[in-house]
C-alpha cells in the first residue's frame, strides 16, 4: 500500500516483521480505518463513519455479503481481466468510487486527490454535489478520465438545473440522481457533535448563503419519476438513479428514462433497519431484466454498501451488478495517504477481485453469472 507507511525508517533500514507500523502485504481495511480515526478530528470521523439512528444498517451491510457463498468453477485455466464498460465507457476495473461529501475534511486536496487516484487506477469516480471543489475543478484534475456527477436537489430548481448543465458541459459521462434523501437521515453522531463544515472549507457547488433563494411554502422537497427524463434533457447525459432498493421502483425508474439503477442504502445514513444492498440487489436485477435504456441498450445495475473484500465484489457481479462502488474505504485511504491512499484501496480490492475470479474460473466481470453464487441457508437471513 504505497504511500501509507506511517513510521519514518532510517535510510537503508528494512522493515521488521514485528514492526507495528509495517504495512501488511494485503489491504487491511480495519487497520486503515483505525489509522484514519487517529488523524481525523472526532466530529469528522463520526461524520464519515456514522449512520442513521442505531446504525444497525451500517453494521449489517458488510455481513450481508457474507450471507452468500461462491460456487467455483474448476479446470478453467484463466487470467482474470477486470476491464469492462459502464454506460459504454471503458474502465479498468468494475470497482469504482461512490459519491461522498466534503472530502476536503479528509485531506487538503479533497476531491482533486480522489479524482487523480481513480484516473491512475482506471476506476470511475462519482463526484458529489456536496464537494469541497467545484464541478469544473474536479473534472479538470484528470480531464481524460471518466467520471459521473451525483446530483442532489439544491436550494432552488434553477440552481439544480444549472448544476446538471454544468456537469454535462464539464465532460462528465453521466448524471447520478440520488433519490433516497427527501429529508436528511437522523444521524445521532452528527446531532451530538453539532456537526458543521470546518472553517476554511466550502460547499463549492452550493450557492453562497446570501444568494440562496427562499423556497416557497408550496415547493416540493422531492423529485418525481418525471424528473429523470427532464434531467437527462437538461444535462444531455444518461441518468443513473441511485438509492433504489425495490424491484417495482427500479422498473418505474427505467420506464421513466433511467439508463441505470444504483442499488444503495446511502451508507446506512438515511433509513435505519433498511434492507441491505446485498439482499436488495437480486430483486432489482430480476425486475429490470429486459428493460431498455433510452439509447436502446439494456438498463444496467450497480451497487454499493459494505463491500470490503474482493470476494464481496465477485458476489455482487455474480448477482447481476455491472459495477460495485466504495464509499468509506476510500475516505479512510484519502485521510491516511491522500491520492496514494485512495489508489491503494482501489488497487488492493481490484487485486483481490481478480484473485477471486481466477480461483472461481471467471475470466471477465461479464462471466460472473448467477450460477456462481448460492444463498447460505445455514446463516441468518
Amino acid at each position: 500500500m504505497t504511500g501509507l507507511t506511517q513510521r519514518r525508517r532510517e535510510p537503508g533500514e528494512e522493515p521488521r516483521p514485528d514492526d507495528p507500523d509495517r504495512e501488511p502485504p494485503y489491504l487491511d481495511l480495519d487497520r486503515l480505518e483505525a489509522r484514519a480515526r487517529e488523524v481525523l478530528a472526532p466530529p469528522v470521523y463520526d461524520y464519515y463513519a456514522g449512520g442513521a439512528e442505531t446504525e444497525s444498517s451500517v453494521q449489517e451491510a458488510p455481513q450481508a455479503w457474507r450471507s452468500w457463498r461462491l460456487r467455483p468453477r474448476v479446470l478453467r485455466a484463466t487470467q482474470a481481466d477486470l476491464a469492462t464498460t459502464l454506460l459504454g465507457t471503458p474502465v479498468g476495473t468494475p470497482i469504482g468510487i461512490a459519491p461522498w461529501a466534503y472530502q476536503g475534511m479528509a485531506h487538503p486536496d479533497g476531491e482533486l486527490a480522489t479524482r487523480r487516484a481513480a484516473a491512475r487506477v482506471g476506476a470511475l469516480m462519482t463526484v458529489s454535489t456536496s464537494a469541497t471543489h467545484s464541478v469544473e475543478e474536479v473534472a479538470a484534475a484528470a480531464p481524460d478520465a471518466p467520471a459521473w456527477f451525483q446530483l442532489y436537489r439544491q436550494h432552488s430548481p434553477e440552481h439544480t438545473a444549472d448544476l446538471a448543465r454544468r456537469a454535462g458541459a464539464a465532460g462528465y459521462r453521466a448524471l447520478v440522481l440520488t433519490v433516497d434523501l427527501p429529508v436528511l437521515g437522523r444521524r445521532r453522531r452528527d446531532l451530538r457533535n453539532d456537526f458543521a463544515l470546518p472553517a476554511g472549507l466550502r460547499m463549492a457547488n452550493h450557492p453562497a448563503p446570501d444568494d440562496r433563494p427562499a423556497l416557497s411554502a408550496n415547493a416540493s422537497t422531492s423529485w418525481t419519476f418525471d424528473d429523470i427524463a427532464r434531467f437527462a434533457e437538461i444535462s444531455d447525459l444518461p441518468v443513473v438513479v441511485k438509492g433504489v432498493l425495490r424491484g417495482d421502483d427500479a422498473v418505474a425508474c427505467a420506464r421513466a428514462g433511467a439508463s441505470a439503477i444504483w442499488v444503495s442504502t446511502h451508507g446506512g445514513r438515511q433509513v435505519d433497519l433498511v434492507v441491505p444492498s446485498a439482499h436488495a440487489l437480486p430483486e432489482v436485477v430480476d425486475a429490470v431484466r429486459g428493460e431498455v435504456a433510452p439509447d436502446g441498450s439494456d438498463v444496467e445495475v450497480y451497487v454499493d454498501g459494505g463491500v470490503r473484500a474482493g470476494s464481496d465484489a465477485l458476489v455482487a457481479l455474480a448477482l447481476g451488478a455491472r459495477a460495485v462502488f466504495l464509499g468509506r474505504p476510500t475516505a479512510w485511504g484519502l485521510a491516511v495517504g491522500g491520492a496514494d491512499g485512495v489508489a491503494a484501496v482501489l488497487t488492493g480490492l481490484s487485486e483481490e477481485l481478480a484473485h477471486a475470479m481466477t480461483l472461481c474460473g471467471v475470466a471477465t466481470p461479464h462471466d460472473a453469472t448467477p450460477d456462481l453464487v448460492v444463498r447460505a441457508g445455514w446463516l441468518p437471513r
